[in-house]
């Protein structure tokens, strides 16, 4: 009978989104890890099931390297979320206010009746509530792209960072081969 060459494996299921999946298999790949499945979750969500061989060299070292791949990639993430965030907010707030500027030209309008002035003033009220809400958009798009300006560069030097850690990873893994 021959003997059979017995393999210890560690596992480890993660959870990502959907859009960062293809980023995520290069980066548990680079640390020995093993993509075994792919399933779906319910929302917007992909979860990888992963393994490795328990008896590998470098573990320790992969496994520091791994942690500090999942911080940046956390980091860059927040960082990409945090270009339209603040924009967001404030074109929710705007918006806001800008339709309750346009209902109160519609309430002088339609409240106090048989009143010049209540027309004219309801009417001034409601031009004024459709120009705030048709610049919403443009002061929207303008907030984001100060913000990215300001981001991207973060964004780039952490990315680099992280495929430094990557190939480092990747360098432990083939000294193994070797």
């Amino acid at each position: 009978m021959q003997e059979k060459d017995f393999v210890s494996y560690e596992y480890k299921t993660v959870t990502i989104k959907t859009k960062d999946q293809s980023k995520a298999m290069d980066m548990y790949e680079a640390f020995g890890w093993e993509i075994t499945a792919i399933t779906p979750t319910a929302l917007d969500g992909t979860m990888l099931s992963l393994k490795r061989d328990r008896k590998q060299k470098h573990k320790q070292e992969l496994s520091r390297l791994e942690r500090q791949a999942e911080d940046l990639t956390a980091t860059i993430n927040s960082l990409e979320h945090s270009k339209t965030l603040g924009a967001s907010i404030f074109s929710y707030i705007f918006g806001i206010i800008a339709a309750l500027v346009l209902g109160g030209g519609m309430c002088m309008i339609m409240l106090i009746e048989n009143s010049i002035p209540a027309l004219a003033g309801g009417i001034v009220l409601g031009i004024i509530g459709i120009a705030l809400c048709s610049v919403n958009y443009p002061i929207y798009k303008a907030i984001a792209a100060k913000k990215t300006k300001q981001v991207l560069p973060v964004i780039d030097d952490n990315e680099e960072k992280l495929s430094n850690i990557l190939e480092k990873g990747n360098d432990l893994l083939c000294a193994d081969l070797i």
